[in-house]
């Protein structure tokens, strides 16, 4: 181990990026003749980083405890000092410094040390203690590997700063990025707290198919796939919708889901393939009772997950990129409630119902870029242009009410107007993170919009999908008032992390496939030394 060495974890090119591979290869051939396991089974740790700062955090510089602790991580800094050597590792909650005198260890401690590169895992054993400049520390008498790191790491301030590069490599992201893995600890809070949330309130959790014989519950392009052994064609769910309204239908009153979604579109900053959506139905209730469910659900999810309900605003540090919120905005109830049609009648300057004739607004949202296909009504070009020029204005979380029936298949019909339907949409920053209706549950009236949207399937639109007759027949035999609910746990954590694109909140995304352009040069080095490595 040496200071040069130790500090060439960022390679800025390919000759010697290869350099220091071969060279800890070279250690790793050394450790083999010293039958040192590089790669041990197993290790007996007593105390995590946290809990030692959590016990130890109020003691005097130069102090010593008496405790002897086993700790384990990876080496994020090593000062070599000659006879003393420093080395910071850090394990999922913290870093920790190892202090080590070379004259206190045994021999194969030594050696450990002396082939010791950043990035290796470490498992230590030695006396909590402080230095003389108060730094808390383990004085080590025996260390060992528990991995040996082959490939360098990225530096720790140059890093990995581009959003697809940490999306592709995210095992590196997550160990230079320290904003990433709290992301992701964010994250499993609030996947976790939902699900605390709808138990309180007596849902009972439930899985649903995810390949199905049809798609259907949402206007999606599906992905198709084929099954061998019943030589059928499946789709990847769409929504879990209309299989946890048969649930409903069943007799279970209140259920939810938080599953996996796939949709055959277009990826950006807020849309993936593949997602994660919370859908929950309740019985007896409407769309309002769900505003008021939400109103609750959201502050609690953000108070654990964040430990306030303010979010946005913070500073965002290069790696994380810029933030979703440049100012704080509360979660905290009331929140604000307003129909489409005077959303879409505040940004076009005029009022607009939807007795205005179609072409008097086709002509508008051309001019706004708007393709209308033909068979648009009245009612779906004003949806069009409430995407396109309200939603990025509605800031504050919203809620957007009363949607033209034309595009909201499932929601009951509005009573003052049937030409609306009891549904609403959450929007916060101009995303939207759920949508919601009174459940349409008139067998009759659902099969004449499924047959509608059936004829509509000669324009070749890939959202609009054939009849569900299943379900259809399922709602004859009865279901209760319900109101159902979906949202969007990605964009969720996208709010409550301030992050702007959907890749930095799922650990794996979906990417176009490249090739690495180190693959083939590691490959070779290992093979050659194969040989000499093999135990």
């Amino acid at each position: 181990m040496n200071d040069q060495r130790s500090d060439r974890s960022d390679p800025s090119s390919a000759g010697l990026w290869e350099r220091v591979v071969e060279e800890r290869l070279d250690g790793l051939e050394n450790l083999g003749a010293l039958e040192i396991e590089p790669w041990p089974t197993r290790f007996d740790r007593t105390h995590t980083t946290s809990e030692i700062r959590d016990l130890y955090s109020g003691l005097e510089p130069d102090a010593r405890t008496g405790k002897v602790v086993s700790v384990a991580g990876r080496v994020r800094l090593i000062r070599n000092f000659g006879r003393l050597v420093f080395i910071t590792f850090s394990d999922q909650q913290a870093e920790l410094q190892l202090f080590v005198s070379r004259s206190g260890l045994a021999p194969e401690s030594q050696e450990v040390l002396s082939h010791l590169d950043l990035g290796d895992w470490v498992g230590a054993t030695g006396e909590v203690i402080t230095t003389r400049r108060g730094e808390l520390s383990v004085d080590v008498n025996a260390i060992g590997l528990l991995a040996k790191c082959l490939a360098p790491l990225p530096d720790k301030w140059k890093g990995l700063r581009d959003v697809e590069q940490r999306s592709r490599h995210r095992h590196l992201d997550l160990v230079i990025n320290p904003q990433s893995r709290r992301t992701f600890e964010v994250r499993s809070a609030v996947v976790s707290e939902l699900r605390n949330q709808f138990h309180q309130r007596g849902f009972m959790e439930v899985d649903t198919p995810i390949l199905t014989s049809r798609a259907a519950g949402a206007a999606a392009r599906p992905f198709l796939t084929h099954h061998n052994a019943l030589d059928i064609e499946l789709y990847m769910r769409i929504a879990t919708e209309l299989y946890l309204k048969r649930l409903i239908i069943g007799g279970f009153e209140r259920v939810f889901e938080v599953g996996r979604i796939f949709r055959n579109e277009g990826v950006d900053s807020s849309h993936n393939p593949e997602f994660t959506m919370l859908e929950s139905y309740q019985a007896f209730c409407d769309y309002r009772d769900v505003m008021r469910l939400l109103e609750e659900v959201l502050p609690a999810v953000a108070v654990t997950a964040t430990g306030s309900t303010t979010v946005g605003g913070e500073a965002v540090d290069d790696a994380a990129g810029r933030p979703m919120l440049e100012t704080p905005l509360s979660l905290e109830p009331p929140y604000r409630e307003v129909t489409m049609l005077e959303l879409v009648s505040e940004v076009m300057g005029e009022e607009v119902t939807l007795d205005v004739p179609r072409d008097s607004l086709r002509v508008p949202a051309e001019g706004l870029g708007l393709d209308i296909r033909e068979g648009w009504t009245t009612g779906r070009i004003i949806y069009e242009i409430f995407d396109r020029l309200a939603v990025p204005q509605l800031h504050s979380p919203t809620f957007v009410t009363e949607y033209p029936i034309e595009v909201s298949p499932l929601a009951r019909r509005h009573p003052g107007d049937p030409r609306l339907t009891e549904r609403f949409e959450l929007f916060i920053a101009g995303v939207e993170f759920a949508n919601a209706f009174s459940e349409l549950n008139d067998p009759v009236d659902q099969l004449s919009r499924f047959e509608d949207q059936a004829d509509l399937l000669g324009a070749d639109d890939p959202e609009l999908h054939p009849v569900d007759e299943d379900f259809v027949l399922a709602l004859g035999y009865g279901m209760p008032p319900t109101g159902g609910l979906g949202l969007g746990v990605d964009r969720l954590v996208m709010l409550l992390t301030n992050r702007t694109h959907i890749r930095d909140v799922i650990l794996f995304p979906t990417l176009r496939p490249t090739e690495n352009p180190r693959w083939q040069t590691y490959r070779r080095l290992l093979l050659q030394r194969g040989a000499s490595l093999s135990r």
